[in-house]
């Protein structure tokens, strides 16, 4: 039979909270159950009352389906099964049973039945208004402070009253029901945090949206990431991608650096402990009247320890400032070995990404991201983990030096902080992810515009521009607004918390020290160690938002990190054997998008040393040809052989180096004459760079120049006229020396003239050569030994230039063309030309003059 004589046990009471060194269990087991039911009744309720009236059901395809939501309901049904069992377990073993074990189950058993109920709601019904994802405050709040309820018992671990000795069966079971409870409520709070059965995106936007649809109207390669997404969520991979540049690889100075600065930061921790007490012991000295040979060795260790430390949380001390002094070294390592990796990535990524990429967003990400990886080590590393250092130092401290109020008041301040600086950052991300958006976008313009300043001035547009340029910027500060005034609203929270700590800690000390339990000094070391304690502490939510911000920041430059490379050497491949020059394409199919083929079916062979012609209407395939040769992108179908090896299973280097290039648009580099020819060949000496320049009919005109081959060609070689930059380009070519030439219709924007000159040089370049040239004027490829006419994707025909005209086909018709129209402007010319000179001639004198 079970008793139930009292509500506490015999010699117990409800008042007494503080019991031999520790809780008394009949205050704890009262006081957590009403907080947990008043949180779970109260606020569940609330939770309910929306959802019912304001919620709808949620469509099951958005339902994700995640062992984690199965995981996190098991463990809240092994909890309630846990109380009404412990309870069951205490009536059954015999003797009295203390009335507030039935409600410690009762209630707690009610609270997570309601919990458990809430879990479900959440995952069948939705708010539509809402624009947040993850599980509701009320949940949060909830699986929180029961996991806080739990860490509770550390603080009566020398309480004879608790089980942690485990002497007998009941406090191994009591022992065995909490690690449940403790490993349970750790679990469903962190979990909670990813919410894994709720939809990773806002339902308004899930139910508004068409994924399809979003990527096609994608304005950035780059990608825009859901504004409402955890930062935390592939947590993981990001960390996996910084774990390369976390430890100095290859320098065995650079690790003895960093584990030095882990020591540093060791000692750094045991100073922020000895400080307070130092000074405690300098105001009991004054008071007690000590001797003044202790009294100064007790000054001069403080003050030797405050050098040491510096600000209250160690900011600007001798140690502090060492450490930060020495991680020079490794933060300008893991700097230079981001950048670099990175820009050998872009320069290893496709045409395709490169043709589509925006400049500025690109530059805007890598300057973000890498400089977040240093922000990201450095608050992680030398704060965050310090700062929970001396979190459970300073409550262990104050547990075993003072009692357990001041270290529940730390503790339970702590918990608060955490806990609404981690919800109301996870809320205002949306804010920062939108204004990094808007900032990529201003620069983007700006780039953008300066890059065609020239198309702007031929149209006028310079107030349009400006104005676009306002307009994103005013769109960028609306978004810094959000995120400056969300980060008020934190700091007001945090504020609040900390204030309060603070006073209730003070006026408890204040109280013992009046009551004669505490000295002035024990006063003076909790006003000085909590203080110190909070700096850091108030620094804490402003570390996890910059290591937020940091994990945003590296989101955009991550995306440039998982862009794959479209064509990449094949795992077995080999370097490219070079012996006479022999190009065939065989049954070659290419589509740069799914549906649409560019080329279909297109075969044929370039002997060595001959000149093959490619001919015919824009978006027939042409230059498509072109880039395939030199393996910008990898054909769909058929095969393309060089000496008959297949160039998809060589590498790509050793082909390229074989092949030169003269493409129609000439892009250089803003450097001079002289580097710029130099590019063909890194290795040349200034007099190859000179022969190359003569060969390519520049020479003399360079020499015209006033700084000759020092003269800067500027921003893309606009300083250059068309022309000259395409006898650079020529130049650059024949310092290259290649044994294939491809040109890509590279006289086609130049005058006639001009055109004549630039054959020439054409000629001394591909004498000899294995040469393609993709022709826009029919007359430059009369002597070509072979003329490929493609349309629509396909060779429709083929031949010498008078076989082609013979057949009268389509080759015959874009001659005549061209010819008519060169007929037409060349008597366009001449009847300008005699118009011009009619008005210049003098007026005639009348033929018979008459006499009035």
């Amino acid at each position: 039979m079970v008793l139930i004589r009292s509500y506490c046990e015999a010699d117990a009471s409800i008042s007494q909270t503080w019991v031999d060194g520790g809780i008394s269990p009949c205050f704890y087991f009262t006081l957590i159950p009403a907080v947990l039911l008043t949180i779970a009744f109260f606020l569940g309720t609330l939770h309910c009352i929306f959802f019912q009236k304001y919620g709808t059901a949620m469509e099951p395809k958005f339902i994700p389906r995640s062992r984690l939501y199965g995981l996190q309901q098991v463990v809240s049904i092994l909890l309630l099964v846990q109380f009404v069992g412990g309870m069951v377990w205490r009536a059954t073993d015999g003797g009295q049973l203390p009335g507030y074990v039935v409600l410690y189950g009762c209630f707690c058993a009610l609270a997570w039945a309601w919990a458990v109920a809430l879990l479900r709601i959440e995952r069948r019904r939705v708010l539509l208004m809402d624009r947040t994802r993850g599980h509701s405050t009320a949940l949060l709040l909830f699986w929180a402070v029961a996991f806080a309820a739990e860490n509770l018992a550390f603080i009566s671990w020398f309480s004879p009253h608790w089980w942690w000795d485990l002497q007998d069966n009941q406090q191994q079971v009591q022992f065995a029901l909490w690690l449940i409870r403790y490993v349970g409520t750790g679990l469903l709070f962190f979990v909670g945090i990813r919410a894994p059965g709720l939809p990773r995106r806002p339902y308004i936007l899930l139910i508004n949206e068409d994924e399809r649809d979003v990527e096609q109207s994608a304005q950035s390669l780059l990608g825009r990431p859901d504004q409402n997404q955890s930062t935390w969520q592939d947590f993981r991979k990001k960390v996996r991608l910084l774990l390369p540049y976390m430890w100095p690889r290859g320098s065995i100075w650079l690790q003895l650096l960093v584990l030095f600065c882990l020591v540093l930061l060791g000692i750094e921790r045991a100073i922020n402990v000895f400080v307070p007490i130092y000074y405690k012991n300098i105001v009991n000295e004054l008071t007690d009247g000590s001797s003044w040979h202790t009294l100064a060795t007790t000054v001069c260790i403080y003050v030797l320890l405050k050098f040491m430390q510096g600000g209250g949380a160690g900011a600007s001390g001798f140690v502090s400032n060492l450490r930060s002094f020495l991680w020079i070294r490794v933060q300008q390592f893991t700097n230079r070995v981001v950048q670099v990796r990175l820009f050998a990535h872009l320069h290893a990524l496709s045409l395709r990404w490169h043709l589509g990429r925006k400049t500025g967003d690109v530059l805007r990400s890598i300057d973000r991201g890498t400089s977040s990886i240093n922000s990201l080590l450095s608050y992680i590393v030398f704060s965050i983990f310090p700062t929970i250092a001396d979190i459970v130092i300073s409550i262990i401290y104050f547990v075993t030096y003072f009692n357990a109020w001041f270290g529940l008041i730390v503790f339970v301040c702590m918990t608060l902080y955490l806990t609404l600086t981690i919800i109301i950052t996870e809320w205002r991300t949306k804010y920062r992810r939108d204004m990094n958006q808007q900032d990529n976008n201003a620069k983007s313009k700006a780039v953008d515009s300066l890059l065609n300043f020239e198309t702007v001035k031929y149209y006028n547009a310079e107030n349009y521009e400006v104005s676009r340029f306002e307009d994103a910027i005013l769109k960028y500060q609306l978004s810094e607004w959000k995120t400056q005034a969300s980060l008020a609203l934190l700091n007001q929270t945090q504020n609040v918390i900390i204030g309060s700590g603070l006073l209730a800690g003070s006026l408890l000390c204040a109280y013992f020290v009046t009551e004669g339990k505490f000295q002035v000094g024990d006063f003076v070391l909790f006003g000085t160690y909590i203080i110190q304690l909070y700096t850091p502490l108030n620094w804490f939510g402003t570390y996890y938002r910059m290591i937020q911000n940091s994990f945003i920041d590296m989101e955009s430059m991550i995306k440039l990190f998982e862009e794959e490379e479209e064509v990449r050497d094949d795992a077995n491949a080999v370097n490219f054997l070079y012996k006479t020059g022999k190009v065939e394409f065989e049954n070659v199919y290419f589509s740069y998008t799914d549906g649409k083929e560019v080329l279909n079916n297109v075969s044929f062979t370039v002997l060595p040393g001959q000149t093959v012609a490619l001919v015919g209407p824009s978006g027939s395939g042409k230059s498509t040809i072109v880039r395939l040769l030199f393996r910008f992108y990898d054909v769909q179908g058929g095969c393309i052989r060089i000496d008959g090896q297949d160039i998809s299973k060589v590498k790509q280097t050793s082909l390229r180096a074989h092949i030169g290039v003269v493409p129609q648009d000439t892009v250089l580099f803003n450097d001079t004459i002289l580097e710029n020819i130099r590019y063909g060949r890194i290795s040349a000496s200034n007099q190859e760079v000179e022969d190359a320049a003569i060969a390519g009919d520049i020479h003399e005109r360079i020499v015209a120049f006033p700084e000759g081959y020092d003269t800067q060609v500027g921003e893309r070689g606009l300083k250059l006229s068309g022309g000259e930059k395409q006898r650079v380009a020529i130049a650059r070519t024949i310092l290259k020396a290649p044994q294939i030439i491809l040109l890509d219709e590279a006289t086609s924007a130049l005058d006639t003239q001009t055109e004549r000159n630039i054959q020439a040089s054409l000629a001394k370049v591909c004498a000899n050569r294995t040469t393609v040239v993709v022709a826009h004027r029919l007359s430059t490829i009369i002597g070509a030994d072979q003329i490929l006419v493609i349309r629509d994707g396909r060779i429709a025909e083929r031949g010498r230039h008078e076989e082609l005209l013979h057949k009268g086909g389509l080759y015959a018709d874009m001659w005549t063309n061209q010819q008519q129209a060169q007929d037409l402007d060349s008597s366009s010319e001449t009847e300008a030309k005699d118009s011009q000179s009619e008005k210049l001639q003098p007026p005639s004198s009348s033929p018979s003059g008459h006499h009035e």
